[in-house]
């Protein structure tokens, strides 16, 4: 085992910095994943013909093409198309839509497990399709989507460890500049291993308080 205090304790300021990127990167994209899977979810459940099929389209090929082809394609396809993009917001862009998709299922499903007399009931009270939405349906909905949706930000957070493979300085990348650096493997990894336990462990705790109050009785 290689593993040396100094070097693990050297190693944290600039691990710390590589966290704050994955951070970012996880804050940015779980929000323009959000905002992807409502519209998305809404979609999927359209009467119109052209959103629902446009909506399943898009999860089926970003949930059946891995993560790491999708940056692949992003960061060395865009520039091929004329399209010069950071490898920041490229992994911004790659992250939020692979997350979007996944949004977009669990939007889905927690709209239509709301009984649909529900809204049936808020059409004969005179209700838009929209309001009754908007009213009724979508703040049940929200309960039951809140756990998944934190278990998806858990696995959007780990996920961005791929960006590492377009040179962007995340914490995974620092790790592994610093084991170049120094020529020793277990020492920085330790480091990136505690810091990612630093920021899953309280969403893990995040999602077992959701739970246990939304618990479907």
């Amino acid at each position: 085992m290689d593993f040396q205090w100094w070097l693990f304790a050297e190693s944290l300021p600039f691990l710390a910095q590589g966290a704050l990127v994955t951070a970012q990167l996880t804050v940015v994209s779980f929000a323009f994943g959000l905002i992807l899977g409502t519209m998305g979810g809404l979609a999927r459940i359209s009467k119109n013909p052209l959103l629902s099929g446009a909506a399943t389209v898009y999860v089926t090929l970003l949930r059946g093409v891995p993560l790491l082809v999708t940056l692949m394609f992003l960061y060395y396809g865009l520039p091929s198309a004329g399209i010069q993009l950071s490898a920041f917001t490229v992994g911004i862009l790659a992250l939020a839509l692979t997350n979007g998709a996944y949004v977009t299922e669990i939007v889905r499903a927690g709209i239509q497990s709301i009984e649909p007399g529900q809204m049936r009931a808020a059409r004969s009270l005179g209700m838009s399709y929209s309001r009754a939405m908007r009213r009724i349906i979508l703040p049940q909905a929200l309960r039951r989507v809140l756990p998944p949706l934190t278990n998806e930000l858990i696995t959007l957070l780990k996920n961005t460890s791929l960006v590492s493979t377009i040179a962007l300085t995340e914490l995974l990348r620092v790790g592994m500049e610093i084991m170049t650096w120094k020529a020793n493997t277990f020492s920085p990894f330790a480091g990136v291993a505690l810091f990612y336990l630093c920021m899953t462990l309280p969403l893990q705790w995040l999602n077992q308080r959701i739970e246990a109050k939304y618990r479907i009785r």
